[in-house]
């Protein structure tokens, strides 16, 4: 009887070990479905709270390396290579439909935190495509293709018309500034900024601080700018083929104008009695003696006669001669052809392209004569209206080539 009690708690035992396994089992699978059911609820939650105001997503933050251009990384400013590209990107679609919005026809969708990201995103971008680094990229675009419209249009015209001669004369580059520091050469053309034009170059070579403080007499009468003649002939070709070539020219009948009245209608102890005193003298009838003294009031007209005499009574004046003979742009491949007319776009275009530093920009004050007005295509209009039309025609010829290389049309309609 005893054996078989114990016999039968054996047979319990061993089915109770046998079951325990099974419960374990159970109980851990009904663990692990709770936990879900658990996540779950909460993951609802979370998005319900989403879609009220004021609710919150978090997402993986943006690396910087993700988006190099994107508007919204910090890492550094776009340049305008980076903003040509932009310009390719298509408009980001706020309305992604990763994120949750409402789906009510009349309700408002709410705008998440990458939601604002997204839209702050694509407003700059819109922003760079249309204002100051958009406008910086396009003017560069604009500025280069006028630099190279400019070179081959003078390559053309030197192509036809120059003579077989390469050979440079110490002459041809007598009118050569050097500023050896930003490895610049500048051709001046008097009366084409020429004397602002000094100023920039003093300050590129650190002889002072700004253009603003240097006077006229400085720039002019002191000598502190070098010559390209000035070097030896292994000197002056290294530079010419290693520097940047500049020059700066204007209107040629403007130009005219511009010395003239410079020159002698207003006071001048040089020229008035070098250039005055024969030119009165030569194509003035009856001149006073006072005039014949002094050479004070040449009028235009005695001005151009004495410009267009084969037989001058004087010789020529870098301030009207013609730039073609001033600067031999047939014999010297200017890097950079800029016009007087938009001076001021042109010249701080070529100081930002030449590593200028960044606060030095050029000068717009007059030189000389403040007070007068700067002369114009009007004032040049009344001042050859005093002329003959065959005047005017021998004028225009005579600086034809000037025209004809810098794409300057023909200044009256009673030409040809």
């Amino acid at each position: 009887m005893e054996c078989k009690v114990i016999d039968r708690g054996r047979r319990c035992l061993r089915l109770a070990t046998m079951r325990l396994p099974y419960m374990f089992l159970f109980l851990l699978l009904f663990s692990a479905g709770g936990l879900l059911l658990l996540l779950h609820l909460q993951y609802l939650t979370e998005t319900i709270h989403e879609q009220a105001p004021g609710g919150k997503h978090r997402h993986r933050q943006q690396q910087p390396d993700q988006c190099p251009y994107c508007p919204d990384n910090n890492t550094r400013t776009p340049s305008s290579r980076d903003v040509q590209k932009l310009s390719r990107v298509d408009p980001v679609n706020v309305w992604n439909p990763r994120f949750p919005v409402a789906q009510d026809k009349g309700a408002v969708p709410q705008i998440t935190k990458n939601y604002r990201k997204l839209l702050k995103s694509s407003a700059l971008l819109q922003q760079l495509n249309s204002t100051s680094a958009g406008q910086a990229f396009n003017n560069y675009q604009r500025l280069t293709q006028i630099q190279q419209s400019r070179r081959e249009l003078l390559r053309q015209v030197c192509a036809k018309y120059r003579s077989f001669t390469r050979t440079i004369s110490r002459m041809q580059v007598s009118r050569i500034y050097v500023e050896d520091t930003h490895k610049l050469l500048y051709c001046e053309v008097p009366k084409a900024g020429c004397s602002n034009w000094k100023r920039v170059l003093m300050v590129l070579q650190g002889q002072a601080s700004s253009t603003a403080e240097l006077r006229h007499d400085q720039v002019h009468y002191e000598n502190h700018l070098k010559r390209l003649d000035s070097f030896t002939y292994a000197q002056i070709i290294h530079r010419l083929k290693t520097y940047t070539k500049v020059l700066f020219l204007r209107e040629p009948l403007e130009r005219l104008v511009s010395a003239f009245r410079d020159k002698f209608e207003s006071p001048n102890s040089y020229y008035h009695p070098v250039f005055g005193k024969p030119i009165i003298t030569k194509y003035r009838a009856n001149a006073s003696r006072s005039a014949l003294l002094t050479g004070e009031g040449v009028t235009f007209k005695e001005f151009i006669q004495y410009l267009l005499d084969v037989r001058r009574p004087v010789g020529m004046d870098i301030h009207w001669e013609r730039v073609v003979q001033l600067c031999s742009p047939c014999l010297i491949d200017y890097n950079f052809i800029g016009k007087f007319e938009t001076l001021e776009e042109e010249a701080n275009f070529l100081l930002r392209q030449i590593g200028a530093p960044a606060n030095l920009t050029f000068p717009s004050f007059k030189d000389r004569n403040p007070n007068a007005a700067r002369t114009s295509s009007r004032i040049t209009q009344e001042y050859f209206s005093r002329l003959s039309l065959s005047e005017r025609q021998k004028t225009y010829d005579f600086f034809y080539m000037d025209y004809l290389m810098f794409n300057y049309s023909k200044p009256f309609s009673d030409l040809h």
